[in-house]
């Protein structure tokens, strides 16, 4: 502006420098002013509430809101007979809580960091500028003004009239323009250098906003753990547990009990129905009766008078379960020991062998194991009726029993491994007793009525010498987890064969 230069000719040194410092700030302020309205606008856009307005009618509007009530509704509906019920329920108060938080933190931004933002760069910055076109406009004034008198003086110099009226207005006007622009030169430069001192204070605004945040996400935090803990809490107590394909220790520990449900359900209700059934373990059952009642056991539920009539579903649901388990129930860790003590030649050394296999067994596991043998071992007291003898209850049993982590093909399934297998089950079946003393209560939880297990080994004293048709079998790492019903069936099958094949078979694995 004219001004500016009129002005550096008369005081070039004094003013320079500060003129060139408030051309810089004037840059300045234009960049903070488009920085300042994006953020705004952005930061706007990131409420979730409606801004400007109460607390209610705030949350009304937050999605959080429309969860939390979806929630408390859907808990009603369910009520808290149901654990998805009670689930809701804390799920929708923690989400109502939630929704206040994010009320309170929207408000805080609303009002330490927004308002401010908008303040800056809709109403301090534009004032400046506007300040800075004021300023501009006085400038043209006071050149206007100051061309007339400077033409005023040349025409009474050149006609050697000495200045009138007229000349000494025309100065006056002048000067009170130039008196005007300088004070507001001086404001506008006041006002820029103050815009420079409180940079840091709106730089503040948006330390702010990640303060006002990180408490806003240390309370919703804070919630959350809060809240697990009863979650939970609710589930660890929910009585209706799945069990299939669960590690027997967490099922029996979620349920309290000693000896799996599944395993207590089948073997009280074979107990009463199913001893004389022929095939038992062997005949598949329906598979969509099977399905139906993994299903009731996976609730904790025994329909007694619907599964009464079907003893095989009830068997294929027990052998379901421990196929289905993570880990057989006589582990991988011992698989080893059990195999070598199957190859042991001497019958009385290969007995203890396999005594000593069972004692190492976990406690779980060991006592499950005691329980099924029993089982088992009075249900070959009926074999003349269930044709199922020691041997075939090993044969379609065993590999459910144990098998090794690492993969092996169906002939090595059906001979070597299988056959070791059999010979580990078949004589701990034979001389149950032995290896577990004294009588068992299978119905444990007191709800099926079933007998009471006898000793029928009452009067056997001495060491005993089961008749094995084989001699020491070498250990064969190779083996596979059972892989169905289908595939129990094929092997018995395979072991009904004459006893040419099977002694082949037995020189197979000895060799």
């Amino acid at each position: 502006m004219c001004v500016c230069v009129c002005v550096c000719r008369e005081m070039p040194s004094l003013l320079s420098p500060i003129l060139l410092s408030v051309h810089q700030v004037e840059k300045r302020l234009e960049l903070v002013k488009q920085v300042s309205h994006s953020t705004h606008k952005k930061l706007t856009a990131c409420l979730q509430g409606q801004q400007g307005v109460d607390v209610e009618k705030r949350s009304k509007k937050l999605p959080l809101t429309t969860l939390a009530q979806c929630l408390v509704e859907g808990a009603a509906v369910l009520g808290d007979d149901s654990l998805l019920g009670k689930m809701l329920k804390l799920c929708g108060e923690t989400q109502e809580k939630m929704a206040l938080e994010l009320i309170l933190f929207e408000f805080t931004i609303e009002r330490d960091v927004v308002e401010p933002l908008y303040e800056l760069a809709e109403v301090e910055i534009p004032n400046i500028q506007k300040q800075r076109k004021h300023l501009a406009k006085l400038v043209l004034d006071m050149d206007s003004a100051r061309t007339r008198f400077h033409q005023s003086s040349k025409s009474g110099m050149s006609s050697n009239v000495q200045p009138g009226a007229k000349g000494e207005h025309l100065r006056e006007e002048m000067e009170e323009a130039a008196n005007r622009m300088e004070i507001c030169r001086d404001q506008l430069s006041a006002d820029m250098y103050n815009f420079v001192a409180k940079e840091i204070d709106y730089a503040s605004y948006f330390q702010t906003l990640i303060e006002v945040q990180a408490e806003y996400h240390r309370k919703s935090l804070e919630l959350l753990q809060n809240i697990l803990p009863q979650i939970k809490a609710h589930q660890e107590t929910w009585v209706e547990k799945p069990c299939y394909g669960k590690p027997l220790e967490e099922h029996l520990a979620l349920s309290g009990r000693d000896i799996a449900f599944p395993v207590e359900a089948c073997v009280t209700m074979l107990l009463e129905c199913g001893m004389q059934e022929e095939g038992l373990f062997r005949v598949a059952p329906s598979a969509s009766k099977l399905k139906k009642l993994k299903a009731s056991l996976d609730c904790g539920v025994m329909d007694v008078q619907e599964y009464s009539a079907d003893p095989h579903a009830i068997a294929g649901a027990l052998k379901s379960y421990l196929r289905e388990l993570p880990e057989p129930l006589m582990t991988f860790e011992l698989y080893d020991e059990w195999i070598q003590a199957s190859n042991i030649q001497d019958q009385d050394k290969r007995l203890q062998a396999l005594l000593t296999a069972c004692e190492k067994l976990p406690l779980a596991n060991g006592n499950n194991f005691k329980y099924l043998i029993k089982f088992l071992a009075k249900l070959d007291d009926y074999q003349d009726d269930n044709k199922m003898t020691p041997g075939n209850i090993a044969i379609v049993l065993g590999p459910n029993l144990l098998w090794t982590t690492q993969e092996g093909n169906i002939t090595e399934m059906m001979t070597t491994v299988s056959l070791q297998i059999v010979g580990i089950i078949e004589p701990i079946i034979q001389h149950a007793d032995w290896f577990f003393p004294g009588e068992i209560e299978f119905n444990v939880t007191g709800n099926y009525g079933s007998p009471v297990h006898t000793n029928h080994n009452a009067n056997y004293s001495s060491m005993p010498s089961p008749d094995m048709d084989h001699s020491d079998r070498k250990h064969n790492d190779q083996s596979r987890r059972p892989l169905s019903v289908a595939t129990d069936n094929m092997m018995l099958e395979f072991y009904k064969k004459d006893g040419e094949l099977r002694e082949i078979c037995w020189s197979m694995v000895v060799q």
